[in-house]
């Protein structure tokens, strides 16, 4: 028993001594474990600034074909949705009152030149009898009246031929621009008037093409005073896979929109192949010029708190800074920092954010690190 009390004693003691270099469970506490993450470099490099919009395709010219005389449609010369060059037979209307309109002008012509050879050679006679006094100067003049009058028949009967031929000329209706048509809305057989509001088809001109978007006010300086043709857009359809056509802005509105605070822009583009189609809606994006040493990470690596916006940076001893910063915009997948990162500063691009706190370990994954980023692979790592 005594043996008993002594290795009690002996216990107690090495728990004393124990005790005095800071005994209790605070002593077994382990530190958090490092949040596994991705990393990237914050670098300097040359970015694009550009403008993103949806935009919609429009024609150039649109036209609504109307006849310009009454009649019987009596042929159609092309199939709905057939493109058209400009001077192209679409319609004919039937000719024959026209032809016979343009006789009958030709025959009046006819018959008032003769009637005015006759008054202008009674003119030349009666003009040696007033001489003589053989008539009257009263007389003389009512012959020269009549000649007058009927020289001025003839100038109308010639007015009245012209319109006659343009009429019957009118009975070919010709495409008036090349382009596309549309729906035939007036089938050949129906009788068509001049007064008509009806449009026979309507023609959309496809190449080339407008592309309408807007831009707010603040991009309005990136445009003023610019050339004509040196801002480069490029329009993408939004099927999947859809290639991207590229084209010129060309016009800029004069006026803001007052209550949305933007304007309007149009960008031409070839079309050669008619992929853009008036109506449809793209993808806008304007390339305006380029911006040196700009501080670019990755938009993964920019979190957004109650606070505004920030990052969280790697430091050398493998802990995290969170360190607010601000955007200028994001290009693609990258984010160009107007303040709060250095060049070579290394952030946190990908993790389980929520388990980041400021000081917090972090253990770069392994083989995971951009090439931008400094050779070692788990650099800062435990």
């Amino acid at each position: 028993m005594h043996s008993a009390i002594m290795s009690a004693a002996c216990a107690a003691l090495a728990c004393g001594a124990a005790g005095c270099h800071g005994g209790g469970d605070s002593g077994n506490a382990r530190p958090a474990p490092a949040v596994r993450v991705l990393a990237a470099e914050a670098v300097a490099k040359t970015m694009p600034v550009r403008l993103r919009a949806i935009g919609h395709v429009e024609p150039i010219q649109t036209v609504a074909v109307r006849p310009r005389v009454g009649g019987e449609l009596t042929k159609v010369w092309f199939q709905e949705g057939q493109s058209v060059a400009a001077g192209e037979t679409l319609f004919t209307i039937d000719p024959r009152p026209y032809d016979a309109a343009l006789k009958q002008a030709e025959a009046e012509l006819a018959k008032d030149q003769a009637l005015l050879r006759k008054a202008e050679a009674d003119v030349a006679r009666y003009a040696e009898l007033v001489k003589k006094d053989f008539v009257t100067k009263e007389q003389y003049d009512l012959f020269v009246a009549n000649a007058e009058s009927l020289k001025a028949g003839v100038a109308a009967d010639e007015a009245n031929i012209e319109r006659a031929r343009l009429d019957r000329e009118f009975c070919t209706i010709t495409a008036p621009i090349s382009g596309r048509t549309g729906d035939l809305i007036v089938k050949a057989g129906n009788l068509v008037k001049a007064s008509d509001d009806r449009a026979l088809v309507v023609v959309n001109q496809m190449r080339p093409i407008y592309v309408v978007f807007t831009a707010t006010a603040e991009f309005l300086p990136e445009f003023v005073n610019r050339p004509a043709g040196s801002v480069k857009v490029i329009a993408r359809p939004p099927a999947d896979g859809a290639e991207p056509h590229e084209g010129v802005l060309t016009f800029m509105d004069n006026v803001i929109d007052r209550g949305s605070s933007t304007v309007m822009l149009k960008a031409t583009f070839p079309n050669e192949r008619e992929a853009l189609w008036p109506g449809l809606f793209v993808d806008v994006l304007v390339v305006l010029r380029d911006e040196p040493d700009r501080v670019v990470v990755p938009t993964t690596a920019v979190q957004t708190g109650q606070e505004g916006q920030f990052v969280f940076v790697i430091k050398s001893d493998a802990t995290v800074e969170l360190r607010p910063v601000t955007v200028a915009r994001m290009v693609d997948q990258e984010s160009v920092i107007e303040r709060g990162l250095e060049p070579g500063e290394r952030v946190v691009s990908d993790a389980e954010f929520r388990r980041l706190v400021p000081g917090g370990r972090v253990e770069v994954k392994a083989g995971l690190v951009p090439a931008a980023a400094p050779a070692g692979g788990e650099d800062g790592a435990e």
